[in-house]
């Protein structure tokens, strides 16, 4: 069976020229890449030598007939993000590799950034590539695959975690138990708590993802 082809909207750098950085949307459940790319744009002001990609999840939502899914989600059963990470995971890791051979870049010039099902994807896949990238900014979501950690070597990508306060698809708790089972693997982890917000990125959270990323490349030499 032949493997699903991502694709979706792009943006090349803002400063113009062949891309020093790429940064990689992964959309929520039930959206698509349209979603996130916006936040290129936003990010281009920092980041004025990233292309930006965000490729549309591969399954048509079972929940939201225009959306899509990286996995199916039903929230009955404990063991289906795990299951559904380790099955969407191939697919965006075989995507992000073709992406930085097309713009002739290293996997340290790699940012990964998942918002709730998408952090789900962009930690399983980024915390188990070899090379890893130089950083993830999960917003909203939670970590699947933390038995997976144990067996990784090596140092890991920076990792910057954010989740609103008031979230009431992906409670809070699902960031402090990532942060911990991060550590617990030797990973360090920033994390930030917005206040008042529930599932989605506010202002500060999108500053913080931007300065992270910038600061995570430089860290890798890809600036």
């Amino acid at each position: 069976m032949t493997s699903p082809k991502l694709d979706g909207p792009r943006l090349p750098p803002a400063a113009g020229g062949p891309a020093k950085q790429l940064v990689v949307f992964l959309h929520g459940y039930g959206a698509d890449g349209n979603d996130l790319i916006g936040l290129g744009r936003e990010w281009g002001r920092v980041l004025p030598h990233a292309a930006f990609v965000s490729p549309h999840a591969p399954q048509p939502c079972g929940m939201a007939s225009m959306g899509r899914q990286w996995f199916n989600l039903t929230f009955r059963d404990p063991a289906e993000m795990t299951r559904g990470v380790a099955q969407a995971g191939p697919v965006v890791d075989a995507f992000l590799s073709a992406e930085l051979e097309r713009l002739r870049l290293p996997s340290s010039a790699l940012g990964l950034v998942g918002f709730s099902q998408g952090t789900m994807v962009a930690l399983a896949v980024g915390l188990t590539r070899n090379p890893s990238p130089a950083a993830i900014v999960g917003y909203s979501g939670a970590l699947a695959n933390a038995e997976a950690l144990a067996g990784r070597s090596g140092s890991g990508p920076a990792i910057l975690l954010v989740h609103g306060d008031m979230d009431e698809v992906i409670p809070v708790d699902a960031m402090l138990i990532a942060r911990e089972q991060l550590a617990q693997a030797g990973l360090p982890v920033e994390w930030h708590m917005a206040q008042g917000i529930g599932h989605g990125i506010d202002a500060t959270g999108l500053k913080l993802g931007g300065a992270f990323l910038r600061q995570a490349f430089a860290a890798a030499g890809a600036i």
